[in-house]
């Protein structure tokens, strides 16, 4: 499903018809929270989560938090639940052996960077990771989920659309009013070049520390990895299904690639025979290169992976020094 575009726009007819269902989804979240009864672990365990449904740049801030701790001499672990995928029972991914169909595209891109444990019961998947040799676990998503006490609590936002129009799904973006969602957190990441962060601070940043004074809020952008490749002038055939594929297409642009077509997908779409037969048949005949993000690559089916190139990204704080500390203080306390 394409997120729907009145969601980040200012309050219209649309969200205000759909307020009543939306206040009854944010009910039903404040009921879960408050009937769970979190388990506590022996090991620090940070919730890399968010507010908004859809993507903000969850898997980013897992793999730069993983380096992070591991440059530190730790063992993290991420847990997920596998979203899109079909496994149940905790198991640790493999990514020589295991698909995307399976046990989701982004605990398979995730393996690559730290040993990945899926699990819909996010407590099992954790007593498996300590199990093996995990001393910190990062919890992919379950911000909405009361599984897990948690010792650092993040809260991910796409500064480009913030927190939307502010209301709670079908109305808008949100999982849980921001009034409920802020104070349970210790740290916001808001990702995001510039100009995007100038927009959420004078859009959000008042009501931010009107709600939780104290809380945090660095910010991060997402910069193209640097592997060699001359993307100049390249013609391309982009595709991505990812919670927002323009910020792909525009990275494209910006690395300086003719963008010869744009098919934006759905967030987590699957990519069938018939979708990339059609993707490759159309590239060859505009002599273009068939790119995608690395998320998507995941899910390709094996006879195209050798013909797709990946513009992998990379997290980059304007300032990493504080939450670099507040990881040390897990082990400090």
């Amino acid at each position: 499903m394409r997120t729907p575009d009145f969601w980040s726009q200012p309050l219209g007819l649309k969200a205000r018809v759909l307020s009543p269902l939306g206040a009854l989804y944010a009910l039903a979240t404040a009921r879960r929270l408050a009937r769970g009864h979190p388990k506590s672990l022996p090991v620090p365990t940070i919730c890399v989560g968010n507010l908004n449904a859809g993507g903000t740049g969850k898997t980013p801030v897992c793999i730069w938090l993983a380096s992070e701790l591991q440059a530190m001499g730790h063992t993290p672990y991420i847990v997920s639940r596998g979203y899109g995928g079909t496994q149940i029972d905790p198991l640790r991914v493999d990514e020589r052996k295991h698909t995307a169909e399976r046990i989701g595209d982004e605990p398979l891109l995730l393996s690559a960077f730290a040993p990945v444990i899926v699990a819909r019961d996010r407590a099992a998947g954790a007593e498996l990771a300590i199990a093996q040799g995990a001393d910190v676990i990062i919890l992919d998503d379950g911000f909405q989920n009361p599984a897990l006490d948690t010792d650092l609590p993040i809260i991910v936002v796409d500064a480009n659309v913030g927190f939307g129009n502010g209301c709670c799904i079908p109305a808008g973006p949100l999982r849980e009013p921001i009034t409920a969602g802020l104070p349970r957190a210790a740290q916001i990441i808001a990702i995001g070049d510039e100009a995007a962060q100038s927009g959420f601070d004078a859009a959000w940043g008042a009501k931010i520390h009107e709600i939780a004074p104290n809380l945090p809020i660095a910010q991060a952008s997402l910069a193209p990895l640097q592997t060699g490749m001359d993307w100049k002038d390249m013609p391309v055939f982009a595709f991505a299904g990812i919670g927002r594929p323009e910020k792909f297409f525009l990275t494209l642009k910006n690395l300086g690639a003719d963008l010869i077509h744009t098919e934006p997908l759905a967030d987590h779409q699957a990519l069938s025979d018939r979708l990339m037969s059609r993707l490759l048949s159309d590239a060859k005949s505009h002599r273009a290169q068939l790119v995608t993000t690395e998320k998507d690559a995941a899910r390709l089916p094996q006879k195209y992976r050798q013909k797709v190139l990946t513009l992998p990204v990379r997290l980059q704080f304007k300032d990493p020094i504080p939450l670099k500390q507040s990881l040390i203080n897990l082990f400090n306390s």
